[in-house]
């Protein structure tokens, strides 16, 4: 028997989903719950394994501790804003259970490995980047230094064996679904701009754009693109609709799902013959026989990262489109009735208060259903964090105490933190403030019930946090107002 093996999205900040397979690791603006997707693929390899996703469950710091005292491995997904809580709950399950070994897996550990083996004994060791394989085989009894990809101590030493190669064949995978139906409650993952409850799954790994700021890429799945086979796909997704009764939607979660025109037209014949709702991730390069065989299939919705509505950020950030390929893009989408969320970024390099205001404004010419605004951070092992250190604009915290972006990226002269934070509102005020935009929400809560409770419990959760965040700016701001004095 493996030996049996815990796999924690832990619990840290109220609402925090920053481990898993969390976009942005943050706490949302509204409550919202993603899957954790990378620690489901060793689970379904290993009998006697569960998956604990403490934040969409409820389930505390202590009773986590009191779990895991039945547990012989520990696999903890980590994030660069929660991994000091991580750590510091490691420890806890540890001083509970002492025969308990801790493996941490995620961004922070595959770029620092040596910083996590040093600042912490809760750790024993690591797997950099894809862990699938690494964790199964090690809980099957395979010693830690035949198996590539691991940091750990040995004599006193960290030992760093070899990268491994990247999973080639995604068929031999089990199938994430199933560890779902095992170990978690479907009806708890919510996100505002799905049908919810919904299945979230990766039809592909990696992602050949080169965006600075992507943190997955770069840091885990890597770029090189690895499909599974539309067969295995579609036998999934026929799965899925058989064993999760109310289910109203499967998300596809791969950094970009229609990177390919051939691969995708294929997929959607297949997909089209289950009749069923689903949504996905997008480029702006889509052309329209590819959107309108998507939506043909069931398409609802596609996330889209626009970022920025100022052309040479775009460049800057190695985005690979332009700003009219995003205009035809989103037309073409319109013209076929698929919705958009649209992803926004304020603070990428080359930012300043001319090219937000150009943002936003090319944000309303676009129109989308309804857009995120984010803050530019500078994840550790991303192009986008070299540049900010080796220019010296990284020099806050990542994260308030309860998980709310902060600037980690200041711009000093032409952004601080606080007027970031005041455009990230006035972005979504004007936005959302139009008659257009506003008519569209409260036509939903007219004459849909459910969306009615369900809006008015965000519209709470955002102007709790909107009231906060005006504090914070007025804090910077007076900051500000007192260093100038003391300059004079």
């Amino acid at each position: 028997m493996p030996k049996k093996t815990l796999f924690l999205n832990p619990p840290s900040f109220e609402g925090f989903d920053g481990g898993a397979s969390s976009r942005w690791p943050s706490t949302r603006e509204i409550e919202s719950y993603w899957y954790p997707v990378w620690l489901c693929y060793p689970a379904g390899m290993l009998e006697g394994s569960r998956v604990l996703d403490a934040p969409p469950h409820g389930i505390s710091i202590e009773q986590t501790v009191e779990i895991a005292k039945d547990y012989e491995l520990l696999v903890l997904y980590t994030s660069s804003p929660g991994y000091n809580v991580d750590v510091k709950i490691a420890g806890m399950l540890k001083d509970a259970n002492p025969k308990l070994e801790v493996a941490f897996v995620g961004p922070p550990v595959t770029i620092e490995p040596d910083k996590a083996l040093n600042a912490t004994k809760a750790i024993d060791f690591v797997v950099r980047r894809e862990f699938d394989y690494q964790i199964a085989n090690y809980a099957k009894g395979v010693p830690l230094d035949q198996i590539p990809s691991v940091s750990f101590r040995k004599n006193g030493e960290n030992i760093h064996n070899p990268e491994g190669g990247q999973i080639e064949n995604l068929d031999e995978l089990p199938w994430v679904s199933k560890v779902y139906k095992r170990d978690l409650d479907f009806t708890r993952y919510n996100v505002p701009f799905l049908l919810n409850p919904y299945i979230s799954m990766y039809t592909s790994r990696g992602c050949p754009a080169m965006c600075t700021f992507c943190l997955w890429p770069q840091t885990h799945s890597g770029h090189r693109w690895r499909l599974r086979s539309t067969d295995d796909v579609a036998n999934e997704c026929k799965y899925v609709l058989e064993n999760f009764p109310g289910l109203r939607e499967i998300f596809f979660d791969d950094d970009t799902f229609n990177y390919k025109k051939e691969r995708t037209l294929e997929l959607c014949a297949k997909l089209k013959k289950l009749n069923f709702t689903w949504s996905c991730t997008s480029r702006v390069t889509t052309d329209y026989e590819t959107l309108k065989a998507m939506k043909d299939a069931g398409a609802r919705l596609l996330i889209v990262g626009y970022e920025s509505g100022d052309p040479q950020i775009l460049k800057n950030i190695k985005k690979g489109a332009t700003v009219e390929m995003a205009k035809r893009f989103t037309e073409n989408c319109h013209k076929l009735g698929l919705i958009i969320h649209g992803d926004f970024i304020v603070g990428l390099p080359g930012e300043t208060r001319q090219t937000i205001r150009n943002t936003i404004d090319y944000a309303k010419r676009l129109d989308v259903e309804t857009i995120q605004v984010s803050i530019a951070h500078a994840y550790p092992g991303t192009e986008f964090y070299d540049y900010a250190k080796k220019n010296a604009l990284v020099n806050i915290e990542m994260s308030d105490d309860q998980g709310h972006q902060l600037p980690n990226v200041i711009y000093p002269g032409i952004l601080d933190e606080g007027e970031m934070v005041e455009w990230v509102e006035r972005f979504y005020g004007e936005y959302y403030f139009r008659p257009k935009a506003a008519w569209r929400i409260v036509r939903k809560a007219i004459f849909d019930g459910k969306e009615r409770k369900r809006l008015t419990k965000e519209a709470k959760e955002y102007l709790a946090l909107r009231a906060k965040r005006k504090i914070y700016v007025a804090d910077k701001k007076a900051e500000a107002l007192t260093q100038a004095r003391e300059r004079a």
